[in-house]
């Protein structure tokens, strides 16, 4: 595999952070003129004078669109932490309810200079970790009770390690990025979706029966696009990322075998039952929804493979 240094990966993923950012509107915007554009395709106009229309309906709409998402960017960019801490059912771990572990996060940090992040706990008896957050106020470290106890102390650092590296080549704002655009698109689908199932939008020129399955096709055919393009969003999370973390966790630890082992015991049964978005669930060190044809579209490569990248150092 290509050496890429810690310097390079943070800024490939401030560079994808903000392509991100700029795409995404765009993305949105242009789908939203496409719908407007096929609607006005079944009105009785020429096609200059449809497409005048739709781009009529489209700068009228074009306000509303962009302040919606802004609003809803907002809200889940800040309120990150809440909403990944809900779905997953984590909770602050208290250092005087298990200070081995409070003890090898200060000492990872100490050693690699970086400053502490907040300890948080799943109560879960399944093994699993994740990383989150978008700044030092809300760097967060988030273990599940089963992998704090069924891990060795050696095990367990490592496994601290990788999220710690998450959070040093900035894998984490990125991955938030990705999951709050998802997010905003799978809202505005869902939307679209109802509007056009209760007849919101119906020709007014023509009642005709099948214009309202028409413009169900046409919106079906919009969530499908949109359904690929939260897939292309995912795989621009590479899964390089897995392979960085890991490696450093093995330059902090110096034992790489001891992640080696850990990723084991982890696979053997990674889900957490609180965890049901396939969003949210590629922030932990193994998808706990890998299974069927989510596995396919992981942003996640296989842990056999991990595995044997460790063994090799």
């Amino acid at each position: 595999m290509k050496y890429v240094g810690i310097q390079t990966q943070k800024r490939v993923n401030n560079f994808k952070s903000t392509l991100l950012l700029i795409l995404f509107p765009c993305v949105i915007l242009l789908l939203v003129w496409i719908f407007f554009q096929i609607i006005y395709r079944q009105y009785d106009y020429d096609y200059s004078v449809a497409a005048n229309q739709a781009n009529l309906m489209f700068l009228e709409a074009l306000p509303w669109v962009i302040g919606a998402c802004l609003v809803w960017f907002l809200i889940a960019y800040f309120a990150n932490t809440t909403i990944i801490n809900l779905s997953t059912n984590s909770r602050p771990l208290d250092r005087r309810d298990n200070k081995r572990v409070y003890n090898l996060v200060e000492n990872l940090c100490i050693a690699s200079n970086m400053s502490m992040p907040k300890v948080n706990i799943i109560d879960d008896d399944s093994l699993n970790a994740f990383a989150s957050g978008i700044n030092k106020k809300t760097f967060t470290v988030t273990l599940s009770r089963g992998i704090i106890n069924k891990l060795s102390d050696q095990e367990l650092e490592a496994v601290i390690a990788h999220e710690l590296t998450h959070i040093r080549n900035r894998d984490v704002k990125l991955l938030i990025v990705s999951i709050v655009f998802v997010g905003i698109f799978s809202f505005l689908t869902q939307i679209l979706f109802r509007s056009v199932l209760y007849g919101n939008y119906r020709r007014s020129s023509n009642n005709n029966k099948g214009g309202g399955a028409i413009i169900i096709v046409i919106a079906l055919a919009l969530a499908l696009i949109g359904y690929f393009i939260t897939i292309m969003m995912r795989f621009a999370i590479s899964r390089k990322r897995e392979y960085m973390a890991d490696a450093g966790s093995a330059e902090m630890t110096k034992n790489p075998l001891a992640l080696a082992s850990a990723l084991r015991k982890i696979s053997a049964d990674p889900q957490i039952e609180a965890v049901t978005q396939k969003d949210v669930a590629q922030l932990f060190i193994d998808n706990p929804l890998k299974k069927g044809l989510i596995g396919l579209f992981s942003t996640h490569p296989p842990i056999e493979k991990r595995i044997k990248v460790l063994e090799q150092f």
